[in-house]
């Protein structure tokens, strides 16, 4: 039986009898997050040096809400049916793996919920992968992969993996959660190797501004106020500025929208609700009144609604790439050294008409 070395010295064993079972074998690890671990992958999946001394702790501020509504997405008798936005991200997340011509020998899904980008990859490209979330659930739900998996429950911002483990870490619409994303950004800088790379999706700053404006809107009209229901998001802006404090360089971030229509607001708030994205802020406020609501699916009908009767929801996505430091990588030249003046590109054109005559 293949194990885990914990900090203290015991073995927490993964389920595999051989190396060799770790090609056709998967098994969910339950790391709890009230115990102070954290382990160092066995040899079979690469582990090298001595676990760095930090811990595991509990779920701080909204991270404990999220992992119950997560839990209660992925009980649901058909959870694949709200999962129609992950697996198009996922699958976006996977194109960008693709585009890197190489393979990754260990890869990490930060926050992966059922294995949205899992499913799209092939053992070609990623020949093992550990599956992170902090919802136990979804990883017992996980959609099958023919990639050999371990899958561990642990918090995204507490990675319990030594560091220069991973080749390539992912992780899809899951960090808009997280309570400190400059931290969570250093955690997966310092658990890739030197040239390995972060790839990830996350929801942006004008993510459900449809919705956000509706409810708003209707609660200073019946109730002379607003709280936020929908959750903040990170700005384009500062994405670049943390992936870089956090180590990463030769960073890429793009953004794109995807638009999905809905019958009205309540079934929008039915499918946010599905997939486990309902508001999770302690400052929220409890409940809406019933008036307030129906004021709000009027309020979104009228100014965003389609011609045909339904209404759209924008989810704004930004991608970002990121690789960790190593001395092969291409370097930019020394100020000073070019032998082109860029005053010079004007002249192009000129020469370019001579050439023709």
């Amino acid at each position: 039986m293949t194990s885990l070395s914990l900090v203290d010295g015991t073995q927490q064993p993964v389920g595999f009898d051989s190396a060799a079972d770790l090609n056709k074998s998967q098994t969910i690890l339950y790391l709890p997050q009230s115990q102070a671990q954290i382990f160092a992958l066995p040899a079979a999946v690469g582990a090298q040096k001595p676990p760095v001394p930090w811990a595991v702790s509990k779920a701080p501020g909204t991270a404990g809400l999220k992992r119950k509504q997560k839990n209660w997405a992925a009980l649901q008798a058909e959870p694949a049916k709200c999962d129609y936005l992950r697996e198009e991200v996922g699958g976006r997340i996977a194109d960008r793996v693709f585009d890197i011509t190489r393979t990754f020998p260990l890869a990490l899904d930060v926050g992966s919920g059922r294995g949205y980008i899992a499913q799209h990859l092939t053992k070609e490209t990623v020949e093992k992968l550990i599956q992170v979330d902090i919802a136990e659930n979804a990883l017992k739900n996980a959609i099958e992969s023919e990639i050999p998996t371990i899958r561990v429950v642990a918090d995204e911002e507490f990675l319990p993996f030594k560091e220069d483990t991973f080749d390539l870490v992912v992780s899809s619409l899951s960090l808009h959660w997280v309570n400190d994303l400059p931290k969570a950004f250093k955690e997966i800088h310092q658990v890739l190797k030197p040239d390995g790379v972060f790839i990830g999706a996350m929801f942006g700053g004008d993510t459900l501004y449809e919705l956000r404006c509706s409810l708003q809107l209707a609660e200073l009209e019946r109730e002379g106020g607003f709280s936020p229901h929908v959750s903040p998001f990170t700005a384009v802006a500062d994405l670049g500025h943390l992936l870089s404090r956090a180590g990463f360089n030769t960073l890429t971030v793009d953004t794109d929208e995807i638009q999905v229509n809905y019958p009205g607001l309540f079934e929008v708030m039915e499918d946010l609700q599905g997939m486990g994205e309902s508001n999770c802020s302690w400052n929220r406020k409890p409940l809406l009144h019933r008036e307030t609501m129906l004021a709000a699916a009027a309020i979104y009908q009228e100014m965003y609604g389609n011609s045909n009767g339904s209404v759209p929801a924008t989810f704004q996505i930004y991608y970002m790439i990121g690789w960790k430091y190593h001395e092969s990588q291409a370097k930019p030249a020394q100020r000073g050294s070019a032998t082109v003046s860029f005053g010079d590109l004007a002249k192009i054109e000129g020469l370019l008409k001579r050439g023709k005559k």
